[in-house]
């Protein structure tokens, strides 16, 4: 008996080394934070600032000289700086867990229109990934199914959960689209010459697009219908309740995939990469398309472009009255975590700090539709945000003290932070 029970407590040991962070409970004390640089992600900045909190509700934020009682924790930021927090829109966090594991890949399913297949309920809150992610600021995400050419439904998440559940902020937000592109690679390994090809399948991949949206509209003012799932789930994109994010990088793409959308009475759609976006800006605002613009740290996709153009892209989009956020739909997830690092190199190319910053923080907000409660620091709208010892755009001075969810103060500690400090301890003995 004694052997067993030795060896039950040793595994629930184990257990509570490796556990996940056990999510914050509600927020039960008022919270005053003061002395701060508030950098409210529309664009404005408050310097020694005072922000308060309670209920998970900003109640407060203005210049900490205001005649106004404090009430609470009182938290002294003097030197440091208060972010919202920061968004990652279009990614499968929480689907996947190790990329090498099949049984920890839930990102994708069989079929290739497939809009009814929903992420929320396939999305692991304990995930290591989606923990790594607090420590920078990246605080709440849209879950995003992958593969196929109508992937399927996200959600909108935070990321301090129990469950699915808990973690839902905005329930089948969007249906995401892969559109076709209208050229290949080269099948070198089937003796195919390297190098880009025209794809001769474009025409037949588009027209297959276009039959299942006009199916799917029929399906909805249909009397009397069988029931039919993949049909059902595209109905809000023709209600305006649903988004439709496409997914496509060239020039020709982006204009067909826009105009065939358009004519099928979808309401409200979303540009996703848009490598190539930055030629067309006027076509895009005559449609009113946002644009998740893709990540900076990468080079050139064409031999004839710009050496910077990646780096710049975002910058060209804004310059030109796009409404613009920021994405890494096309990295692992785990590198979702240099999200803030990424609008960081745009200030590099002459974008004000502010308006970089408005990319992860209100822009994503408006774009995911969740601006309302996130993205701001206002009066009313959710106390999630975080406290920085500095800019939070550069990895140098991206040192989290505080975090808070809906007000609920988080734990900043990861499996990762665990490691650090097991192994900085051992080689600071030596």
């Amino acid at each position: 008996m004694k052997k067993y029970l030795y060896t039950l407590l040793l595994f629930c040991s184990a257990s509570i080394v490796f556990a996940q962070q056990t999510p914050a409970p509600i927020q039960k004390e008022a919270v005053s934070i003061e002395g701060a640089t508030a950098h409210l992600g529309n664009g404005q900045v408050i310097e020694n600032a005072l922000l308060m909190f309670e209920n998970g509700k900003i109640t407060f934020i203005g210049s900490a000289n205001a005649k106004i009682a404090r009430s609470g924790n009182v938290i002294n930021a003097s030197g440091k700086h208060i972010y919202p927090g920061f968004i990652a829109p279009a990614k499968s966090l929480g689907l996947v867990e190790v990329d090498a594991v099949r049984a920890s890949v839930d990102e994708d399913e069989i079929g290739e229109m497939i809009p009814h297949v929903r992420s929320l309920i396939a999305y692991n809150a304990e995930s290591k990934v989606i923990e790594s992610m607090r420590p920078n600021g990246i605080l709440i995400g849209q879950i995003t199914p992958q593969g196929g050419r109508i992937s399927g439904t996200s959600s909108i998440v935070q990321f301090d959960a129990w469950n699915w559940e808990d973690a839902a902020l905005k329930v089948d937000d969007a249906i995401h689209m892969n559109w076709p592109s209208a050229f290949r690679q080269g099948r070198w390994w089937a003796g195919e010459e390297r190098g880009f090809k025209p794809n001769d399948k474009y025409k037949e991949e588009q027209d297959e697009i276009s039959l299942f949206i006009k199916n799917a509209a029929a399906y909805g003012k249909a009397a009397s219908k069988e029931e039919n799932l993949a049909f059902k789930a595209m109905q809000g994109l023709f209600d305006g309740s649903k988004k439709l994010y496409i997914y496509t990088d060239g020039e020709r793409e982006i204009i067909d995939a826009i105009t065939l959308a358009k004519a099928h009475n979808i309401k409200d759609i979303v540009l996703v990469g848009g490598y190539e976006a930055y030629k067309i800006t006027d076509f895009l605002k005559e449609h009113n398309i946002p644009v998740l613009a893709n990540f900076t740290h990468t080079i050139p996709e064409h031999e004839d472009d710009d050496y910077d153009l990646p780096y710049k892209n975002p910058k060209l989009l804004i310059d030109a009255g796009l409404l613009v956020g920021m994405q890494n739909a096309d990295k692992a997830n785990f590198q979702t975590r240099n999200l803030p690092f990424y609008a960081g190199q745009v200030v590099g190319q002459g974008l004000d700090k502010e308006v970089a910053l408005q990319m992860i923080t209100g822009n994503n907000a408006k774009i995911l539709g969740i601006d309302a409660d996130y993205g701001t620091l206002e009066m009313g709208k959710s106390a999630t945000l975080f406290i920085s010892e500095g800019d939070a755009l550069d990895m140098r001075t991206n040192i989290l003290t505080h975090a808070y969810i809906d007000g609920r103060s988080i734990s900043l500690e990861t499996h990762q932070t665990e490691l650090w400090k097991r192994y900085m301890g051992k080689y600071e003995g030596e």
